[in-house]
């Protein structure tokens, strides 16, 4: 079910940090740890702006942040690209959000040069919606590293090419 009444921003306000916040509070996927390090990048981009290496775009319906993403290139690499975030405020799932955030997020990440996107996430069951997303939007699993966050919880590596 598509939402007409999304509309997309790049510029970082103050306020995105704690929407930022109810964002990945809301999903039940995150840590303390996990939220406080989201909020940070936020945080950072609105004190240091560009210089901060990470790049935003946030979905909102009604003026409302229901959705976003960070990204920023790799450090030491000419074209590729990390996405550190992308989540979907979970009273806003199943409406596209996602899908939308990741093709504006693929195309910005092309259009400033950008060949390669590489995400990771964890390998616990809890994460398999995520994996599948990945997957649907014609990611690679390229790398499996077992127990990387905790005992039996490792990390998956994604990567598409653009």
């Amino acid at each position: 079910m598509k939402n007409n009444n999304v509309t997309y921003r790049n510029e970082v306000k103050p306020s995105d940090i704690e929407a930022v916040g109810e964002i990945v509070r809301s999903t039940n996927f995150f840590n303390t740890e996990e939220i406080e390090v989201a909020m940070g990048l936020v945080e950072e981009t609105v004190e240091t702006g560009k210089a901060s290496g990470y790049e935003f775009l946030f979905a909102e319906i009604d003026g409302i942040v229901v959705g976003y993403t960070c990204y920023g290139r790799i450090p030491c690499t000419k074209h590729s690209f990390d996405l550190y975030w992308i989540a979907t405020h979970q009273d806003y799932r199943g409406m596209g959000i996602g899908k939308e955030l990741m093709d504006k997020t693929e195309q910005a990440i092309k259009a400033i040069g950008g060949c390669g996107v590489y995400v990771e996430t964890s390998s616990k069951e809890l994460y398999h919606p995520t994996r599948s997303f990945y997957l649907k939007m014609n990611y690679i699993e390229k790398a499996l590293f077992e127990d990387f966050y905790d005992k039996n919880d490792g990390k998956v590596v994604y990567v598409k090419f653009l």
